[in-house]
């Protein structure tokens, strides 16, 4: 369920964030047995609870260069299952596209999840409740949210390793967007975009909290992301238990300062951590796996180098 108001405290008063950079050369690989191995490692606590798998679904993407990649969404959910959790849903709501269940068979979701009836949840078109917005950042002061998101124990980020033609980068904050349902916002999502990106994302998620976050940085996109860019071949996946963390440390690895992109600075004020002495990082060094992402003109200022 969501969170008390007194968990939104300031990164500094909250304790080191735990990171993992895990190698996954291709699709085919085992990837339930690694992210078991890397979720006891970080002991998530999944006993018990209903977990809800948010991925970014933005639309037909037959290439699996756009969506997080349905071997990853397939193994998480198994690996949540074979953890002890009493039920696990993938739900997301696509901004631009109306028909899910197009995107979901042009990724092939049903060949890796098996029916979707009884996993996959539209967010666009869930039941939804009036929720008072937390942090007061944007001009927007409640949100309608699905049902299906409220009611869950454990939400999991799991976004695409890519670049943003907006937002410079979209990792695990920015794929919060896509709780907001379209039956009630349309598409795509405008509203978002005039409250400001960075502070809806603040309100966003210091409402809902992602509790846990997993990257796929197998195949990530670079250049006019998140629909327009190149295929970047990077073989990771990164896993952590504060979204922040997570999304600075895989901005250090596209070759960004997290801190020059302005809503992980801003969520590091107040959501959780993005100094690297406040990470603890286990598997593969950033520096191992770094690899410049192309950006944008207009996004050169993001760059560790500049």
């Amino acid at each position: 369920m969501m969170e008390s108001a007194s968990r939104l405290s300031p990164s500094f008063a909250r304790p080191n964030s735990r990171v993992a950079i895990r190698s996954a050369k291709n699709y085919e690989m085992d990837l339930s047995a690694l992210l078991v191995e890397t979720l006891r490692e970080l002991d998530l606590p999944v006993r018990g609870k209903t977990v809800l798998l948010k991925p970014n679904f933005v639309g037909p993407d037959p290439s699996g260069t756009i969506n997080t990649h349905p071997a990853v969404v397939a193994a998480a959910r198994e690996s949540f299952l074979r953890l002890g959790a009493a039920k696990v849903m993938v739900g997301d709501g696509p901004a631009l596209e109306r028909d899910t269940e197009a995107i979901a068979e042009s990724m092939r979701l049903r060949e890796y999840l098996g029916p979707l009836a009884a996993s996959f949840v539209d967010l666009n078109l869930d039941e939804v409740h009036r929720v008072p917005l937390r942090a007061g950042a944007s001009s927007l002061r409640e949100l309608y949210l699905p049902d299906t998101v409220l009611g869950t124990d454990l939400i999991v980020s799991m976004p695409k390793l890519k670049t943003h033609h907006w937002a410079g980068v979209t990792l695990s904050l920015k794929n919060m967007f896509g709780i907001v349902p379209g039956s009630c916002y349309g598409w795509p999502k405008n509203i978002l975009h005039w409250a400001g990106i960075t502070r809806a994302l603040l309100d966003i998620n210091s409402t809902v909290r992602p509790h846990f976050a997993i990257v796929d940085g197998i195949v990530g996109m670079e250049g006019n992301g998140p629909i327009q860019g190149m295929a970047k071949p990077c073989g990771v996946l990164v896993l952590g238990d504060d979204p922040v963390a997570v999304d600075a440390t895989c901005a250090r690895m596209m070759g960004l300062a997290p801190e020059r992109i302005e809503h992980i600075a801003q969520a590091g004020l107040l959501l959780g951590h993005i100094r690297e002495q406040n990470i603890r990082q286990f598997g593969e060094s950033i520096t191992s796996v770094r690899t410049e992402f192309a950006v944008l003109p207009e996004f050169r200022k993001l760059r560790a180098s500049a």
